[in-house]
């Protein structure tokens, strides 16, 4: 159990590492891993939302059509809330690039 619950963290972190870079491929994983509960995670709708809407973003279809798709089973409320921490992830990336 240990094993499996470490090799996820370190997917995770290496999945944060590429989309830190604007991957949306690992955007889009990130998205998926939320919206199942697969590596380990529970499952959160907003945090879901936050990195389809980031691969979306970055040009991933596939995260655009599971952003609507999750958006169906979200209240308005959650949306705002998924839309506002993509906005801070996005600063706090971007700021991290230009320093």
């Amino acid at each position: 159990m240990g094993h499996s619950l470490k090799s996820a963290t370190f997917l995770m972190e290496s999945r944060l590492a590429e989309a830190a870079r604007g991957n949306a491929d690992a955007l889009y994983e990130l998205g998926v891993a939320y919206s199942t509960g697969s590596a380990g995670l529970e499952v959160d709708l907003i945090e879901a939302h936050k990195w389809f809407n980031l691969a979306a973003l970055n040009g991933s279809d596939r995260g655009q059509m599971c952003r609507a798709e999750i958006s169906e089973e979200m209240s308005a409320r959650e949306i705002a809330e998924a839309q506002r921490q993509a906005r801070a992830w996005l600063s706090q990336t971007t700021m991290r690039h230009a320093a």
